[in-house]
């Protein structure tokens, strides 16, 4: 079943909580310079990568940042949680630019497409696996999981981490005050 469908009216703009965010961060160069292509002002991919002492450049289709038209800006990395029903595309433009990269992505269905088996084999890639599934809010004002998805997410990076498979852990009670 696709995600667009599990997620309800072909809207797959889903939040990231803080929780989800914490285990790349640990993975970045210092000070570094971070594009969020898919992100608003209110994104905790944002709010969480300043405070961990980053410049972040954001942009949004809703604002006209329509990722696949934007001249990247010069980053040291692109990190974001992408609308599920152009993962493909997305990966496909990520794995052009050169840009080293970190994306959460529900793995269900990732690899299970001719067009992306050839696609990530012919990239080198890492994973970061967590060990616990990702819930996904709607609303900044009240995160509330909008959907307690039927599949684990894990960040597909390239250039990132320091392996090709990496293990973290989630605490889903961390507040993003204390993180």
């Amino acid at each position: 079943m696709k995600m667009d469908k599990i997620a309800g009216s072909g809207n797959d703009e889903f939040y990231t909580p803080g929780y989800a965010i914490k285990p790349i961060l640990k993975y970045l160069a210092k000070n570094s310079i971070v594009w969020c292509p898919f992100d608003t002002k209110d994104s905790l991919f944002k709010e969480l990568l300043e405070k961990d002492g980053h410049t972040v450049i954001i942009s949004h289709i809703e604002d006209g940042g329509n990722f696949f038209d934007i001249t990247p800006p010069k980053v040291d990395y692109i990190i974001s949680n992408p609308p599920y029903s152009i993962k493909k595309e997305v990966f496909a433009r990520l794995f052009e630019l050169k840009i080293p990269f970190a994306m959460l992505v529900g793995v269900v269905g990732l690899f299970e497409s001719q067009a992306r088996f050839e696609m990530f084999r012919d990239n080198d890639f890492e994973v970061m696996y967590m060990n616990r599934r990702v819930s996904y809010f709607k609303d900044y004002n009240d995160e509330k999981p909008a959907l307690n998805p039927p599949f684990s997410s894990i960040y597909l990076c390239s250039n990132i981490l320091p392996k090709q498979i990496v293990f973290e852990e989630i605490n889903k009670i961390v507040l993003v005050s204390c993180i």
